[in-house]
């Protein structure tokens, strides 16, 4: 009898402990790819507390430097084998071909859930980024794509300690293309560089001229000079290529500038070296690692014209996709409409110097990051376009403004060139 009561016993004490064994397998692993070194401890932490809270684990793993990211991801994506999440680097129509093979989740359905709740979480601006609206140029059927977990703006910073010693107001950047070319002798006769920028790194430079770009003829006219119905030969593109020649001529622009790159760019500035820099929000952290007493003011690059708003390259800085083929991905998005939740977003904002994706979160943040946030209305981005401009146009435009500061051509010429090559390329597609 007692034998038929242990064999009872431990049959029951199996069963027990199966259906706690089974109960532990059911909750999954949320594997994450991700480049971010300067976010990883926060992921890592943050992973720890989802863990807690809700008994699923998330496995952040870092793949650096961004290029062999990038690799890994598109290696994974041939193998099928990619994970939960992961974010992709890149042109827009990188983004597409991972759409059209039908790795990433559609998000539409979640972010439009009770009554739109996640969606109006975000920053109008950096959700675009993600977004493909009806009828866009990629034949992507419409819906957003991709959650930001993070934004950014491109704008110009410029030194207050330096304005000071200087005679100019720390509290009052100039505002007007003239004001600032207006401080280039003094800045000059001082001995001391003006304006620092990675400009070696081309992209930078076709920021700031898409900028003026559309400050001096409107997006209107931008989006048709890349869909090939004005030429770059148009008086305002001429005007925005002079605008790189009135910055040399003053003496605004630091020695140099065509081929320094980013980080000697935010040496400079951060050692106090320059007055100004074009850097993106980015370069808070960066500033603050470099020198963490540095007094400086975030500003809007300097108006050429009144006849349309100025504009910056801005939107979602990092976002994370949902791999579709994911048998997590229910798990997955949960995940990710936690991650961009208002604390956890004040988190990383704080932790990392980051500008946090959700608009709610702008009060709880440091004052100089919030200042970068507070001009999103003005943010544009090649990615929201709906059409992209031939790699080559781009080179040659960038490269043409490089030879333009320091005098091997000029803005007629580099319009010709840029021309011709827009030409050519138009005929291959045709």
């Amino acid at each position: 009898m007692w034998f038929k009561h242990a064999l009872v016993c431990a049959f029951v004490l199996f069963s027990v402990l199966g259906c706690s064994e089974k109960r532990i397998d059911t909750k999954p692993t949320i594997n994450i790819w991700h480049w971010m070194t300067d976010r990883d401890p926060a992921f890592q932490e943050l992973a720890k507390k989802y863990e807690v809270l809700t008994g699923v684990r998330v496995n952040f793993e870092l793949y650096a430097p961004s290029e062999a990211y990038s690799q890994k991801i598109r290696a994974a994506a041939q193998g099928m084998n990619l994970p939960d999440i992961f974010g992709i680097l890149g042109e827009k129509r990188d983004f597409v071909s991972f759409i059209k093979a039908g790795h990433i989740l559609d998000l539409t359905p979640y972010m439009e859930a009770n009554a739109n709740n996640w969606k109006n979480n975000f920053f109008p601006k950096a959700l675009a980024v993600n977004e493909f609206a009806p009828g866009n140029s990629y034949g992507i059927n419409p819906g957003i794509f991709g959650a930001p977990i993070d934004i950014m703006t491109i704008q110009m910073v410029y030194n207050k300690k330096l304005f000071s010693q200087l005679g100019f107001d720390p509290n009052r950047p100039p505002k007007t293309m003239q004001e600032f070319l207006d401080m280039g002798a003094k800045i000059k006769a001082a001995g001391m560089q003006g304006l620092v920028s990675g400009w070696g790194e081309v992209w930078m430079i076709d920021c700031l001229a898409n900028n003026y770009a559309f400050n001096i003829m409107g997006e209107d006219k931008v989006l048709a000079t890349i869909r090939g119905e004005v030429p770059y030969t148009d008086p305002d593109w001429i005007k925005v290529f002079d605008i790189f020649k009135q910055m040399n001529d003053s003496g605004v622009l630091a020695q140099g500038i065509v081929t320094m790159i980013n980080k000697s760019a935010e040496q400079l500035f951060a050692n106090e070296k320059a007055v100004f820099a074009f850097n993106g929000s980015w370069c808070v952290n960066v500033y603050k690692g470099m020198n963490p007493h540095l007094e400086y003011g975030v500003m809007l690059p300097p108006q050429a014209s009144s006849e349309h708003p100025m504009a910056i390259w801005g939107g979602a800085g990092s976002s994370f996709m949902v791999n579709a083929h994911s048998r997590n991905k229910e798990e997955a998005v949960k995940f990710l409409t936690w991650l961009t939740d208002q604390d956890q977003q004040v988190y990383l904002a704080q932790v990392t110097n980051n500008l946090p994706a959700n608009k709610s979160s702008l009060s709880k943040i440091p004052e100089i990051l919030a200042q970068f946030a507070r001009e999103m209305d003005y943010a544009t981005h090649p990615n929201v376009w709906g059409n992209s401009e031939f790699s080559l146009v781009i080179e040659a435009f960038d490269y043409g403004i490089q030879s333009i500061i320091i005098g091997e051509k000029t803005p007629e010429q580099v319009a010709i060139d840029v021309q011709k090559i827009k030409e050519r390329e138009l005929a291959k597609k045709r």
